[in-house]
């Protein structure tokens, strides 16, 4: 179990600085958010280098509001490593806990499956009587604005797998470990499950870009996480968690996302025998 700050007088002279950070985490993340992924999405038709430079800032965006939580957190005398999870875990998670853990492993295995098998790309054909956009703010299907992030050539792949490890270590970093310290030190000894109620809904508002089901299954995941790093402790085992969903992106294929190489058998607008989708 983690032993969270018990009162804002544990950061120090960091206080009021920690909790303008935590507040942007929950109010200002979403809209940064928004904003940045619709303004990316506008240039993908026109840029081929335009999800290599979304990359690159959301690498500097995050390492750089990691850095800044490391700074405040080094800043505060009365907040130790383990009361923000730099430590090694102490214990074990619950069977809640680890049933969910196990869960959110399954459902990502059987998703890769899913998307290997060119479902993303069938779905996001024209339908009948229509034509792909090729204007317009949003370069991906309705209800798909998240296909827009995942990479399409090598060199995206590879930056992608740096994003991922990234999101892995500084979104457990700021919204587990210094977000719930924060939390904690302000609302006093509350029960664990609202510091999991309360950690879920910040990560699932910071994907806010993914419209409301984004919002839901971040806000779920973020529950997973949350609970995982409260019960045993420690960072660890969410951030290889966090990476490990993230970078199973890398396991699907080029040709079974929508704009990449059209599948076997397939071309774009028809199915495999020819005949009007």
């Amino acid at each position: 179990m983690t032993d969270l700050p018990a009162s804002l007088a544990d950061f120090g002279p960091a206080a009021l600085s920690a909790v303008v950070v935590a507040g942007y985490l929950v109010a200002g993340e979403p809209v940064v958010g928004h904003v940045l992924h619709r303004r990316f999405e506008g240039r993908l038709r026109t840029d081929p280098a335009a999800r290599r430079s979304f990359y690159l800032r959301l690498l500097v965006l995050e390492w750089g509001l990691a850095l800044l939580a490391l700074v405040l957190w080094l800043s505060s005398p009365g907040v130790d490593a383990a009361a923000v999870g730099l430590a090694w875990p102490t214990g074990l998670p619950g069977p809640v806990t680890g049933a969910a853990t196990l869960l959110v492993l399954l459902l990502s295995l059987a998703s890769v499956r899913a998307l290997r098998s060119g479902a993303l790309a069938r779905a996001a054909e024209p339908r009948p009587g229509t034509s792909p956009p090729t204007r317009g703010r949003h370069a991906e299907p309705a209800g798909h604005a998240t296909l827009a992030l995942l990479p399409r050539s090598p060199a995206e792949r590879r930056l992608f797998s740096v994003v991922g490890v990234t999101a892995g270590i500084c979104e457990e970093w700021l919204y587990r470990g210094f977000f719930l310290a924060v939390v904690a030190a302000v609302a006093g000894d509350v029960p664990q499950v609202v510091l999991v109620a309360v950690g879920a809904l910040a990560f699932g508002l910071a994907h806010a870009y993914q419209g409301l089901p984004g919002v839901v299954l971040t806000g779920v995941l973020g529950a997973v996480f949350a609970g995982l790093y409260l019960e045993t402790g420690s960072l660890l085992l969410p951030v290889l968690l966090h990476a490990a969903v993230d970078l199973r992106f890398l396991l699907v294929p080029e040709s079974a996302l929508p704009g990449g190489t059209p599948l076997p058998g397939m071309r774009r607008g028809r199915p495999a025998g020819g005949a009007p989708a």
